[in-house]
């Protein structure tokens, strides 16, 4: 049953790279089979078909995407700077780990796939929806002014994750590649200048 479950993981794995890499429809139950050292039929014993294991690629990532962590860690800072550097962090750590999530999610959005919301709810909804909710929290606190918090949490998540995306699928259309904590660095006071309340 091991090496049942040990070839499952083999297959997922290599179906990970190469959809997120070529797409779903460019890759082949035979690419995939080839990759493992095995035949077709033998990829049929873990997965009813091709969309299957998409299904199943995407599903893993699940498992990847949890923000419960830095989520339980930032729900009672009062300090937005403190708040939007930590939420910054975590999804430019998390990208810049898992660069292929960014481009199955972009395939599967492409292609309509019914798992592409679930996925995109990982990625960005539920950050939109914690920000939303601690900017909430801030302006009854007093210490933020009144703001659409909505449009302001979509559009920081938008723009940290794409310099996520210029990290690894824009590289080398932009020019200077940057750092990291000097995307943090540089823009998440921009954000937090905007938003405090005049001392």
């Amino acid at each position: 049953m091991r090496r049942r479950t040990n070839r499952k993981q083999q297959i997922l794995e290599l179906a990970t790279e190469a959809f997120s890499e070529e797409g779903y429809d460019k890759v082949t139950v035979k690419q995939l089979a080839d990759g493992c050292g095995i035949t077709e039929p033998a990829i049929y014993r873990h997965f009813k078909s091709k969309d299957d294991i998409y299904i199943a690629v995407l599903e893993s990532l699940c498992d990847r995407l949890d923000s419960s962590e830095v989520f339980a860690t930032l729900e009672h800072v009062d300090d937005p700077d403190t708040l939007l550097h930590g939420v910054a962090e975590h999804l430019l750590e998390l990208h810049t780990k898992n660069q292929d999530i960014y481009r199955l999610l972009l395939y599967a959005m492409l292609r309509g796939h019914d798992r592409a919301r679930q996925i995109f709810e990982l990625i960005r909804g539920n950050y939109v929806k914690f920000i939303v909710k601690q900017l909430d929290r801030l302006y009854q606190m007093g210490v933020i002014v009144e703001k659409n918090n909505e449009m302001t949490a979509r559009c920081f998540v938008g723009m940290v994750l794409d310099c996520a995306m210029g990290l690894s699928l824009y590289k080398g259309y932009q020019g200077r590649t940057y750092e990291p904590r000097d995307i943090i660095a540089n823009n998440v006071p921009i954000y937090v200048r905007g938003l405090k309340v005049s001392q």
